[in-house]
Protein backbone atom coordinates (compact mmCIF):
# COMPACT_ATOMS: atom_id res chain seq x y z
CA UNK A 1 0.00 0.00 0.00
CA UNK A 2 1.27 3.50 -0.76
CA UNK A 3 2.01 6.31 1.90
CA UNK A 4 -0.82 8.31 0.21
CA UNK A 5 -3.21 4.59 0.20
CA UNK A 6 -2.24 4.31 4.12
CA UNK A 7 -3.74 7.78 5.63
CA UNK A 8 -7.08 6.63 3.33
CA UNK A 9 -10.31 5.71 4.91
CA UNK A 10 -10.80 1.60 5.48
CA UNK A 11 -14.77 0.73 4.83
CA UNK A 12 -15.56 -2.89 6.68
CA UNK A 13 -18.91 -4.24 4.84
CA UNK A 14 -20.02 -6.91 7.21
CA UNK A 15 -19.41 -4.95 10.40
CA UNK A 16 -19.40 -7.67 12.85
CA UNK A 17 -17.97 -9.74 10.81
CA UNK A 18 -15.55 -12.30 12.29
CA UNK A 19 -12.50 -12.24 9.43
CA UNK A 20 -13.19 -8.33 8.68
CA UNK A 21 -12.76 -7.27 11.75
CA UNK A 22 -9.23 -9.42 11.86
CA UNK A 23 -8.56 -7.41 8.86
CA UNK A 24 -9.81 -4.40 9.85
CA UNK A 25 -7.25 -4.72 13.32
CA UNK A 26 -3.94 -5.17 11.29
CA UNK A 27 -4.67 -2.29 9.24
CA UNK A 28 -6.58 0.61 11.25
CA UNK A 29 -4.13 2.12 13.05
CA UNK A 30 -4.17 6.03 12.62
CA UNK A 31 -6.78 5.72 9.55
CA UNK A 32 -10.30 6.94 9.75
CA UNK A 33 -12.50 3.66 9.97
CA UNK A 34 -16.40 3.06 8.59
CA UNK A 35 -18.24 0.11 9.93
CA UNK A 36 -21.23 -0.67 7.45
CA UNK A 37 -23.40 -3.23 8.63
CA UNK A 38 -26.73 -4.20 10.17
CA UNK A 39 -26.84 -4.98 13.83
CA UNK A 40 -25.09 -1.48 15.29
CA UNK A 41 -25.47 -2.72 19.04
CA UNK A 42 -22.71 -5.85 18.04
CA UNK A 43 -20.72 -3.33 16.12
CA UNK A 44 -19.91 -1.44 19.09
CA UNK A 45 -17.71 -3.72 20.72
CA UNK A 46 -15.69 -4.06 16.88
CA UNK A 47 -15.81 -0.37 17.14
CA UNK A 48 -14.00 -0.46 20.62
CA UNK A 49 -11.71 -3.22 19.38
CA UNK A 50 -10.42 -0.93 16.28
CA UNK A 51 -9.80 2.10 18.87
CA UNK A 52 -7.91 0.16 21.38
CA UNK A 53 -5.74 -1.04 17.81
CA UNK A 54 -5.23 2.41 17.04
CA UNK A 55 -7.63 3.54 14.61
CA UNK A 56 -8.28 7.48 14.75
CA UNK A 57 -12.33 7.30 14.58
CA UNK A 58 -14.53 4.62 14.28
CA UNK A 59 -18.29 5.07 12.91
CA UNK A 60 -21.30 3.18 12.13
CA UNK A 61 -23.12 3.29 8.90
CA UNK A 62 -26.31 1.34 8.29
CA UNK A 63 -25.85 -0.97 5.54
CA UNK A 64 -28.06 -3.66 4.24
CA UNK A 65 -26.39 -5.92 1.20
CA UNK A 66 -29.71 -6.78 -0.74
CA UNK A 67 -30.00 -3.02 -1.30
CA UNK A 68 -27.97 -2.78 -4.02
CA UNK A 69 -29.07 0.86 -4.77
CA UNK A 70 -27.79 1.76 -1.41
CA UNK A 71 -24.31 0.42 -2.30
CA UNK A 72 -22.80 3.47 -4.45
CA UNK A 73 -23.89 6.33 -2.53
CA UNK A 74 -22.85 5.11 0.72
CA UNK A 75 -19.46 4.11 -0.27
CA UNK A 76 -18.97 7.51 -2.03
CA UNK A 77 -19.66 9.23 1.80
CA UNK A 78 -17.57 6.91 3.39
CA UNK A 79 -14.53 8.37 1.26
CA UNK A 80 -11.77 8.83 0.34
CA UNK A 81 -11.74 4.56 0.58
CA UNK A 82 -8.13 3.20 -0.15
CA UNK A 83 -8.79 -0.20 2.07
CA UNK A 84 -12.53 -2.01 1.16
CA UNK A 85 -12.93 -5.11 3.31
CA UNK A 86 -16.07 -7.13 1.42
CA UNK A 87 -17.18 -9.51 4.47
CA UNK A 88 -20.47 -9.58 4.55
CA UNK A 89 -22.59 -13.17 3.84
CA UNK A 90 -24.51 -15.77 5.13
CA UNK A 91 -24.05 -19.52 5.77
CA UNK A 92 -28.03 -19.76 4.83
CA UNK A 93 -30.23 -23.17 5.36
CA UNK A 94 -29.60 -25.47 2.60
CA UNK A 95 -32.03 -27.83 3.56
CA UNK A 96 -34.81 -25.65 2.99
CA UNK A 97 -33.20 -23.61 -0.11
CA UNK A 98 -34.09 -27.30 -1.92
CA UNK A 99 -37.47 -26.69 -1.57
CA UNK A 100 -37.63 -22.87 -0.77
CA UNK A 101 -36.42 -20.72 -3.85
CA UNK A 102 -36.81 -17.67 -1.48
CA UNK A 103 -34.19 -19.02 0.94
CA UNK A 104 -32.45 -19.91 -2.27
CA UNK A 105 -32.94 -16.66 -3.86
CA UNK A 106 -31.46 -14.80 -0.77
CA UNK A 107 -28.34 -16.68 -0.31
CA UNK A 108 -27.48 -15.87 -4.02
CA UNK A 109 -28.62 -12.41 -3.71
CA UNK A 110 -26.55 -12.15 -0.38
CA UNK A 111 -23.01 -14.43 -1.48
CA UNK A 112 -23.01 -13.28 -4.62
CA UNK A 113 -25.02 -10.83 -6.41
CA UNK A 114 -24.96 -8.17 -3.93
CA UNK A 115 -20.85 -9.22 -3.72
CA UNK A 116 -20.66 -8.10 -7.41
CA UNK A 117 -22.41 -5.09 -6.82
CA UNK A 118 -20.25 -3.91 -4.18
CA UNK A 119 -16.97 -5.16 -5.59
CA UNK A 120 -17.99 -3.33 -9.15
CA UNK A 121 -18.75 0.36 -6.99
CA UNK A 122 -15.83 -0.26 -5.33
CA UNK A 123 -13.46 -0.72 -8.25
CA UNK A 124 -15.22 2.30 -9.95
CA UNK A 125 -15.04 4.71 -6.63
CA UNK A 126 -11.79 3.78 -5.46
CA UNK A 127 -8.34 5.01 -7.42
CA UNK A 128 -5.28 3.29 -4.85
CA UNK A 129 -5.06 1.08 -2.50
CA UNK A 130 -6.65 -2.68 -2.16
CA UNK A 131 -9.70 -4.45 -1.57
CA UNK A 132 -10.18 -7.56 0.44
CA UNK A 133 -12.75 -10.15 -1.17
CA UNK A 134 -13.64 -13.86 0.54
CA UNK A 135 -13.86 -16.91 -1.71
CA UNK A 136 -14.14 -20.25 0.01
CA UNK A 137 -12.90 -23.94 -0.90
CA UNK A 138 -16.70 -24.58 -1.06
CA UNK A 139 -16.40 -22.95 -4.20
CA UNK A 140 -13.79 -25.12 -5.98
CA UNK A 141 -16.19 -28.13 -6.50
CA UNK A 142 -19.73 -27.67 -5.29
CA UNK A 143 -21.08 -30.49 -2.80
CA UNK A 144 -24.44 -31.94 -2.42
CA UNK A 145 -24.14 -30.87 1.49
CA UNK A 146 -23.96 -27.06 0.83
CA UNK A 147 -24.83 -26.57 -3.09
CA UNK A 148 -26.47 -22.93 -2.85
CA UNK A 149 -23.78 -22.08 -0.82
CA UNK A 150 -21.12 -23.27 -2.50
CA UNK A 151 -22.09 -22.25 -6.15
CA UNK A 152 -22.72 -18.32 -5.32
CA UNK A 153 -18.74 -19.08 -3.85
CA UNK A 154 -17.87 -20.29 -7.46
CA UNK A 155 -19.44 -17.32 -8.89
CA UNK A 156 -17.84 -14.67 -6.92
CA UNK A 157 -14.10 -16.68 -6.93
CA UNK A 158 -14.75 -15.97 -11.28
CA UNK A 159 -15.51 -12.44 -11.14
CA UNK A 160 -13.27 -11.81 -8.85
CA UNK A 161 -10.32 -13.19 -11.24
CA UNK A 162 -11.73 -11.41 -14.01
CA UNK A 163 -11.38 -8.16 -11.74
CA UNK A 164 -8.08 -9.02 -10.66
CA UNK A 165 -7.11 -8.91 -14.13
CA UNK A 166 -9.14 -5.42 -14.96
CA UNK A 167 -6.77 -3.53 -12.05
CA UNK A 168 -3.88 -5.05 -13.41
CA UNK A 169 -1.74 -2.04 -14.20
CA UNK A 170 -3.78 0.44 -11.59
CA UNK A 171 -2.43 1.52 -8.00
CA UNK A 172 -5.93 -0.23 -6.49
CA UNK A 173 -5.26 -4.09 -5.91
CA UNK A 174 -7.74 -7.44 -4.98
CA UNK A 175 -7.08 -9.80 -2.64
CA UNK A 176 -9.44 -12.76 -3.03
CA UNK A 177 -9.13 -15.35 -0.06
CA UNK A 178 -10.13 -18.84 -0.62
CA UNK A 179 -9.91 -20.06 3.10
CA UNK A 180 -11.44 -23.78 4.08
CA UNK A 181 -13.49 -24.21 6.75
CA UNK A 182 -13.21 -21.22 8.73
CA UNK A 183 -14.04 -21.53 12.83
CA UNK A 184 -16.22 -18.76 14.17
CA UNK A 185 -19.58 -17.64 14.61
CA UNK A 186 -20.88 -18.69 11.02
CA UNK A 187 -20.18 -21.95 11.65
CA UNK A 188 -21.04 -22.39 15.40
CA UNK A 189 -21.67 -25.55 16.54
CA UNK A 190 -20.65 -27.29 13.24
CA UNK A 191 -17.98 -30.12 12.76
CA UNK A 192 -14.34 -28.13 11.44
CA UNK A 193 -13.29 -29.85 8.69
CA UNK A 194 -9.92 -30.91 7.78
CA UNK A 195 -7.29 -27.61 7.15
CA UNK A 196 -9.65 -25.81 9.08
CA UNK A 197 -8.78 -22.41 9.91
CA UNK A 198 -9.20 -19.50 12.35
CA UNK A 199 -10.57 -16.12 11.39
CA UNK A 200 -7.15 -14.80 12.55
CA UNK A 201 -5.07 -16.78 10.53
CA UNK A 202 -7.51 -15.95 7.72
CA UNK A 203 -6.50 -12.08 8.27
CA UNK A 204 -2.76 -12.90 8.93
CA UNK A 205 -2.41 -14.18 5.58
CA UNK A 206 -4.18 -11.59 3.44
CA UNK A 207 -3.12 -8.52 4.96
CA UNK A 208 0.56 -10.12 4.12
CA UNK A 209 -0.31 -10.59 0.94
CA UNK A 210 -1.95 -7.27 0.51
CA UNK A 211 1.67 -5.97 1.71
CA UNK A 212 3.44 -7.02 -1.62
CA UNK A 213 1.42 -4.33 -3.66
CA UNK A 214 -0.25 -6.55 -6.18
CA UNK A 215 -3.36 -8.36 -6.76
CA UNK A 216 -3.24 -12.14 -5.41
CA UNK A 217 -5.61 -14.78 -4.47
CA UNK A 218 -4.58 -16.96 -1.54
CA UNK A 219 -5.30 -20.36 -0.28
CA UNK A 220 -5.55 -20.30 3.28
CA UNK A 221 -3.63 -22.17 4.44
CA UNK A 222 -1.22 -22.92 1.63
CA UNK A 223 -1.87 -26.48 1.40
CA UNK A 224 -4.99 -26.09 0.79
CA UNK A 225 -4.20 -25.85 -2.88
CA UNK A 226 -3.15 -29.36 -2.67
CA UNK A 227 -6.26 -30.92 -1.83
CA UNK A 228 -8.21 -28.47 -4.00
CA UNK A 229 -6.33 -30.69 -6.62
CA UNK A 230 -7.15 -33.72 -5.19
CA UNK A 231 -11.11 -32.68 -5.02
CA UNK A 232 -11.40 -31.92 -8.98
CA UNK A 233 -10.31 -35.64 -9.48
CA UNK A 234 -12.53 -37.67 -7.61
CA UNK A 235 -15.42 -39.51 -9.12
CA UNK A 236 -18.87 -38.17 -8.81
CA UNK A 237 -20.41 -41.17 -7.56
CA UNK A 238 -18.03 -40.81 -4.10
CA UNK A 239 -18.08 -37.10 -4.95
CA UNK A 240 -21.92 -36.75 -3.80
CA UNK A 241 -21.77 -38.72 -0.43
CA UNK A 242 -19.06 -35.56 0.58
CA UNK A 243 -20.07 -33.71 3.74
CA UNK A 244 -20.27 -30.41 3.93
Amino acid sequence: MNSNARNGTLLLLGATSDIGGEVAMRMCRGRNVVLAGRDRERAEGVAKRLLDAGAATVRFEQFEAADLESHRPLFEAAGPVTTAIVAFGVLGDQERAESDEREAARIATVDYLAQVNALTVLADTMEAGEIFAFSSIAGWRARRANYVYGSTKAGLDAFCQGLADRLHGTELNLITARPGFVIGSMTEGMTPAPMSVRPAEVADAVVAAAGRGRSATVWIPRQLAVLAAVMKLVPRPVWRHMPR
